[in-house]
């Protein structure tokens, strides 16, 4: 279990984190969300003890990262997937690896063939691989002491749709056989559809926290009409807020039933009406995170 307390980071008078408690439990997946500058990156060395917080706590299973004698073992760690010698080979990085953590070296061939790096590309040097391949290294590196927790700063970038249909497979299985995951990403659909829980954080606050059912249901309905202005019309003389979405929808604060009599009161052809689903989690982190990159980039 990773447990944070109170946790804080100032930069001079900047507070890059504030007050941040949460906690991760085995067998779950954890979706880290917040615009660039948020603090999810602080809050996450942190916790591996790469950086020393201001005030508050952050263990792993009760202890902290530091105190751990072999952490490897028990935290799987990716922060930054460039972050290995370039000059190395994939399998001399894992080889070392394994060495310092007192891991069997032939193990090293069966985390490259789990996370797809063939012998080819394990012979390769670093320097040449893609982002991707970086990446896919960065996880057989963090998974390669067969630890209980995994704790990855945005896995997916750099990887294709397949890669990333792969890697929520890996996380999703890891989780299922009571592995605890803290997952950071941008890409929202994919935290959606591994994640059981949700954690938003904006301006260094959490601004929202808890099962992901249970945030989304709060997030409302999405209705369509053949003729939305009509459909925005009709939302208005009900006295029903709606946000238009991306797509052409309204994500409206009610229940379905009280949108489709509206509706039909008025003569409307609705398209689509259902709960916000994957539409209304970027509708909630947009609406908790209003302006907070733009903070943080003339800050």
């Amino acid at each position: 279990m990773i447990t944070v307390e109170h946790l804080s980071k100032r930069y001079g008078s900047h507070p890059a984190v504030d007050d941040v408690s949460f906690t991760c439990e085995p067998g779950t997946v954890t979706g880290f969300l917040g615009p660039n500058g948020a603090g999810k990156s602080t809050t996450m060395r942190m916790i591996c003890g790469l950086t020393p917080p201001t005030a508050g706590t952050a263990t792993v299973d009760g202890r902290a990262y530091r105190r751990m004698g072999n952490p490897g073992r028990r935290i799987g760690v990716l922060l930054d997937a460039s972050a290995q010698h370039s000059g190395r080979t994939g399998r001399e990085v894992l080889t070392l690896a394994a060495m310092t953590m007192g891991i069997d070296r032939r193990g090293v061939e069966a985390s490259l063939d789990r996370v797809g790096l063939n012998s080819t590309a394990a012979k390769r040097r670093v320097k040449a691989y893609s982002l991707g391949m970086r990446q896919r290294l960065g996880l057989a590196y963090a998974m390669l002491g067969d630890p209980g927790i995994l704790i990855l700063d945005e896995p997916a970038n750099g990887l294709d749709p397949e890669g990333i249909f792969w890697m929520r497979g890996l996380l999703r299985d890891f989780a299922d056989r009571g592995g605890t995951v803290l997952l950071s990403s941008h890409l929202l659909r994919e935290v959606e559809a591994v994640a059981d829980r949700l954690i938003v954080i904006g301006g260094g606050r959490v601004v929202a926290q808890g099962d992901k059912d249970e945030l989304l249901a709060g997030t409302g309905t999405l209705v369509r009409a053949l003729d939305r202005p009509a459909l925005e019309a009709v939302l208005a003389r009900a006295g029903l807020t709606g946000t238009a979405t991306t797509d052409g929808g309204v994500v409206v604060q009610a229940d379905a039933e009280t949108i489709g009599r509206a509706a039909a009161g008025a003569g409307l052809v609705l398209l689509e009406l259902r709960p916000a689903g994957s539409g209304g989690l970027e509708q909630m982190f947009l609406t908790l995170t209003a302006g907070d990159s733009v903070k943080e980039a003339v800050r």
